[in-house]
């Protein structure tokens, strides 16, 4: 979901409160989200009820839906601390999301911050859609700054989700409120057990990732509350699905 200047026009308050709660307020309406509960440095992340992600300027994703609550499609495997600037650095953050033409230039430069060690590029030089449609990372994903713009890029490259073993507190947020992708959490560390290029099923009702190539099942965390916040589009979509806020 791209934001617009519009948003500031809402007379609603979007809060991120110390008891991982994302909430809307209003003198007459309010609503929280509970999300899982950090433990150490890693925060519980969610899985989702629907593989449909609402973007507001995004044409038709890679991604190929086998079933009404599944993803299937090429993985991309990262490490760990995998910060915003990797995700997006800081000189593409000029790009306004909610322009079209470059909310597409965002996506082409998603994850173009990562060392030359990853010898494969997410999106390939010339082309502003990816056709890894799963990002598999290791520990505190999402680190840094609080750019908003690392999910969107994510979200505009075509990507539909990230499974990772923990997230930076604010990327996953970040995820939520914009509807761009799933952050999803991994019961294991998935970054070591898959590769690049595989092509892996992540089934949201079931919470579970399926890699193809090696037959192998592996258990994900249950998103909870922000499921239907994301499918909806983010935060203030949602709200507005709902009734919280007066639709425009």
């Amino acid at each position: 979901m791209a934001f617009s200047s519009s948003i500031t026009t809402i007379p609603q308050t979007l809060n991120f409160t110390s008891s991982n709660k994302l909430s809307l307020s209003s003198s007459t309406t309010s609503f929280h989200l509970s999300f899982p509960s950090f433990q150490s440095n890693s925060f519980k992340t969610i899985t989702t009820t629907s593989p449909h992600i609402t973007r507001a300027h995004a044409p038709p994703s890679p991604v190929t839906t086998t079933a009404a609550t599944s993803f299937h499609g090429l993985c991309y495997v990262v490490g760990d601390n995998i910060d915003t600037d990797q995700i997006i650095p800081a000189e593409h953050l000029t790009l306004v999301p909610s322009n079209p033409d470059e909310y597409q230039k965002l996506g082409s430069f998603a994850l173009i911050g990562l060392p030359d060690s990853y010898s494969v590029r997410f999106v390939e030089s010339g082309e502003t859609k990816t056709k890894y449609s799963i990002i598999i990372g290791g520990a505190n994903f999402g680190c840094g700054s609080s750019r908003e713009h690392a999910p969107v890029a994510l979200g505009a490259s075509g990507a539909a989700a990230v499974v990772a073993e923990s997230y930076a507190k604010i990327f996953f947020r970040n995820s939520v409120a914009t509807g761009e992708v799933y952050p999803l959490e991994s019961e294991t560390r998935l970054c070591e057990e898959c590769r690049t290029g595989d092509v892996v099923t992540v089934e949201l009702e079931e919470n579970r990732l399926i890699n193809h190539r090696t037959g192998k099942e592996y258990q994900l965390k249950p998103i909870g509350d922000a499921g239907p916040v994301i499918e909806a589009g983010g935060i203030f979509a949602y709200a507005r699905k709902t009734g919280m806020i007066p639709t425009r």
